[in-house]
């Protein structure tokens, strides 16, 4: 339910890792986390080691948000919040609910409370840099 409401704030925004991905992703962390710690297993299974697989595996789906056009980079946010979904399927999974459930719940107010205010506050938020160009200066493909 925790990664069915922060793909819903991704959807609502037109991302493409939206609910169904969000909420595939905290099941199937959630499971795997689970699934280590069951008791018929015995200790042949290390359930750090079970999580630790799930960052990197799931660092495979952040990376595929991730698009350049240009000199431009897209989906940070979303990859970002790939791995975060991630994690709160591992916190479910050990248990911690009550963390899991605060965890969304600052997620959610960061990703839609910090946009009206990075368009408030931060003028000329394109330019990250002193000496980046204007925009219309800006090459469209990135030099060789």
């Amino acid at each position: 339910m925790l990664g069915l409401v922060l793909g819903t704030e991704r959807e609502i925004r037109g991302h493409a890792a939206g609910m169904k991905t969000m909420a595939l992703i905290a099941v199937g962390s959630c499971m795997f986390t689970t699934l280590g710690l069951e008791p018929a297993f015995g200790t042949r299974i290390d359930p750090t080691r079970i999580a630790a697989q799930i960052v990197s595996g799931v660092g495979f789906l952040g990376a595929g948000a991730i698009l350049r056009q240009g000199i431009d980079v897209k989906g940070l946010t979303t990859a970002a919040s790939i791995w975060v979904v991630a994690s709160l399927g591992m916190a479910v999974g050990f248990g911690y609910y009550s963390i899991a459930v605060f965890t969304t719940f600052i997620v959610i107010v960061m990703l839609v409370a910090i946009r009206p205010l990075e368009i408030r506050f931060i003028r000329n938020r394109k330019y990250r840099r002193a000496d980046d160009p204007p925009m219309e200066q800006r090459p469209t493909e990135p030099p060789a």
